[in-house]
């Protein structure tokens, strides 16, 4: 099989997917090294594909019909799970995190968190590994785009964090 084709059949397998697809897997599925799959996939997004790494593998970019807002806010490391509890907890989900660097500008790193299970395995990754989490580079102030469902769940989100003290505010 040439790289061409190999890189349809990716295609034909992220658009059969309902979840992301690890690039192991692919590799696996290929019988190519994980880094020939890396490789194949930013020349697909280079070329025009919408295919959207997160932490669980790559998928094509989802529909932008749901109902997005950006959320500024700061805390410490200790405050982490909490903040991510109070927004999957009012049914929406943390689609990214964000943060202003001095020499790249801004640094996006995908997230993908609906449910406590996905904050849970999310918190696990952080501790089981020698990274720091994006916030840490600015302080603890980040951004996070997230998705809801209604504007009632929207509110409620906002009103948690700021009653958590998390929420960057104007005042």
């Amino acid at each position: 099989m040439d790289n061409t084709e190999r890189r349809n059949l990716i295609m034909k397998e992220l658009k059969r997917s309902e979840k992301p697809i690890s690039a192991s897997r692919l590799a696996t599925d290929f019988s190519v090294s994980r880094q020939i799959i890396v490789g194949d996939i930013a020349l697909l997004r280079a070329s025009g594909m919408e295919i959207e790494a997160t932490p669980r593998g790559y998928r094509l970019q989802k529909d932008k019909k749901q109902q997005t807002c950006r959320i500024a806010v700061r805390h410490d490391a200790a405050q982490t799970a909490e903040e991510l509890y109070a927004i999957v907890d009012h049914g929406c989900t943390v689609l990214d995190v964000i943060v202003s660097h001095p020499i790249y500008g801004e640094l996006r790193g995908s997230l993908e968190l609906s449910t406590r299970y996905d904050v849970n395995c999310f918190l696990e990754r952080i501790q089981a590994s020698d990274a720091l989490p994006l916030s840490f580079l600015t302080e603890g102030i980040h951004l996070h785009t997230i998705a809801y469902p209604d504007e009632q769940a929207r509110n409620r989100v906002l009103t948690t964090l700021q009653e958590l003290n998390i929420l960057l505010t104007d005042n």
